[in-house]
């Protein structure tokens, strides 16, 4: 008698993918947690919007891990662009104003100044996400800057880099 295996559905496979990367994290293999957090990204990326915006703040929890401070926060930036609903896009300003702050803490905000422009590809085409990059870029380089944004969170997010 042979038994067939159905494939495992994605919503399935993608929590598999999430346990696999949180126990390689847990062992210290962060490389091999990233690969996981990357096949989710790809898994998820159109179908599964919310466990795409969770695997990209996994993933930039990971680059903090690794001092990684501007991986860390395009992954932010993509979560963002790409959250598929108004409280994840809130939530995910928080999450950032997070990051923010580690960076600051750990006194890098500098690296967030320097190659800005590598930042808005991951916010795509939205004005009010390429306005808000292009703020966070110019607190990070120690610019003032006194613009005001329509999201409560946009702008304690911002008022992290501010001091």
């Amino acid at each position: 008698m042979v038994i067939k295996y159905e494939p495992l559905n994605r919503k399935e496979r993608i929590a598999k993918l999430f346990r696999e990367a949180i126990e390689a994290e847990n062992r210290k293999d962060l490389e091999k947690a990233k690969e996981k957090l990357d096949e989710i990204l790809h898994e998820s990326m159109e179908e599964e919007p919310e466990l795409y915006f969770e695997a990209c703040f996994r993933l930039a929890e990971i680059f903090l891990q690794e001092d990684n401070y501007r991986g860390a926060v395009k992954c932010a930036l993509r979560a963002i662009a790409r959250a598929p609903n108004e409280n994840l896009f809130r939530l995910g300003f928080k999450r950032l104003g997070d990051i923010l702050t580690i960076i600051r803490e750990s006194g890098k905000l500098e690296e967030l100044g320097r190659d800005g422009e590598s930042f808005f590809h991951h916010v795509g085409e939205d004005e009010g996400l390429r306005d808000f990059v292009e703020a966070m870029i110019r607190l990070a380089r120690g610019e003032k800057v006194e613009k005001e944004f329509p999201l409560r969170e946009m702008n304690e997010a911002l008022s992290v880099l501010r001091g």
